[in-house]
């Protein structure tokens, strides 16, 4: 069960001009022919989309399509995602699909297939059944409504156990505009870019160029900064989407006087939707908040705080409630730290300090590191004692469902 968090209320989802939701069952996972697993997203014209994208070497072929097409033009009309099938290890007949997916999209809403950007999540090394897709799109369109983000966001899942999903405003040009997401991923989930699938619209008109430096400023805040399992999944998209259509002014560079408010807004969206996230991790009985403070650089912060959030040591460790330091100061010394003097270290769970320069807090008793691992939500605090740098990481413990989930994933 996901750690204190529930699906998102719709009433709490604001609709953002320019965009309509549908959703289908297309039969995409055999033996789940009744479940929503088909997600049309249609933008209104002059639309403008932003995407990062998976490092992992493996991309999987809706992901290269998406670059392809974002590196010709930003100017998109829909996006079709489907769960229950990743498209990825397919060759050149998952590209195919990909496409074919794409040009079933165009000619159902009169619109050019360059224009609609596939996304697909699930099982690897499986054919996508294109043809069951093409067979829902109609259903698709017929449920398409600007309200209709919750049924959306449930529509994408797969091992998730809680849609994912938050909206906020802010004020652009005098008037307010409206930012709503979705995500979802639970498992096989380090981003070094995104999460495996996560979608953000305004209203906003924002210029092409500066969508893109808003996507990757946003992503480095979010998605960036949540792990499950320390793995970088062969589908991971986030694209951000601008159509325009609240009439407020284009906001043509960063140092626009409205930049920063529409970046809080979107940040914000993205933040909950990246600790929803974590909370909703396969198996997860426990969520973690990692922050480091004191490091050299903000890229040795979160090399620090990713290698303790990654560890199986310290995510079983906080499982169990197990309150064994060893697990803790090992995984910081993993971190590779240049010319690390380990006697500046200081580390707190909760409010107990557990690590004084470098030892054992003369305080620390051990019931007291129990007490503060019980509850389902943990703090570790860290702090190197090197500079002025830190970060905030966002992590989940490692259960015996985490190992259940995965061995029987594709049975």
């Amino acid at each position: 069960m996901a750690v204190n968090l529930n699906p998102p209320d719709p009433a709490s989802l604001l609709t953002v001009a320019g965009v309509d939701l549908g959703f289908a069952a297309a039969g995409i996972k055999n033996g789940k022919p009744t479940r929503h697993d088909l997600m049309l997203m249609k933008l209104a014209p002059g639309s403008r989309a932003a995407g990062v994208f998976t490092q992992n070497g493996f991309a999987a072929a809706p992901v290269l399509v998406c670059r392809e097409r974002l590196a010709a033009s930003n100017a998109m009309r829909a996006l079709i995602v489907n769960a229950g099938n990743a498209n990825c290890g397919t060759g050149e007949q998952g590209l195919s699909a990909a496409r074919r997916s794409c040009d079933a999209v165009a000619k159902a809403l009169g619109c050019s297939a360059a224009e609609v950007l596939p996304f697909s999540t699930g099982v690897i090394l499986e054919h996508l059944p294109v043809e069951r897709i093409e067979a829902a799109i109609p259903a698709c369109v017929n449920t398409l409504a600007a309200a209709n983000w919750a049924d959306a966001a449930k529509a994408i899942m797969t091992t998730d156990t809680v849609s994912k999903a938050a909206s906020r405003t802010a004020q652009v040009g005098g008037k307010r505009v409206a930012v709503t997401g979705m995500a979802k991923g639970v498992g096989m989930l380090q981003p070094n870019m995104a999460t495996m699938l996560a979608f953000i619209a305004t209203d906003a008109a924002v210029a092409a160029p500066v969508l893109q430096q808003l996507v990757r400023e946003v992503a480095n805040m979010s998605f960036n900064r949540v792990t499950v399992d320390g793995d970088t999944s062969t589908n991971d998209s986030f694209v951000l989407i601008a159509t325009g259509a609240s009439g407020a002014a284009e906001i043509a560079s960063a140092s626009h006087a409205d930049y920063a408010a529409l970046k809080t807004a979107v940040a914000e969206v993205a933040v909950v939707l990246a600790q929803a996230i974590a909370r909703d991790g396969e198996g997860a009985t426990k969520f973690i908040t990692v922050t480091v403070q004191g490091a050299a650089s903000e890229d040795e912060a979160v090399r620090v705080a990713k290698q303790v959030a990654h560890s199986p040591l310290v995510k079983t460790a906080f499982f169990a409630s197990d309150p064994n330091l060893g697990r803790l100061i090992m995984a910081i010394g993993n971190a590779g730290m240049e010319n690390f003097d380990s006697s500046r270290v200081n580390l707190h769970l909760g409010d107990v300090k557990v690590i004084d320069k470098g030892g054992r807090a003369a305080s620390y008793r051990e019931e007291d590191g129990a007490r503060v691992m019980k509850p389902a939500e943990i703090t570790v605090r860290i702090d190197l004692g090197r500079g002025s740098a830190g970060t905030t990481v966002w992590t989940c413990d490692y259960s015996y469902d985490y190992v259940k989930i995965n061995a029987e994933y594709r049975t």
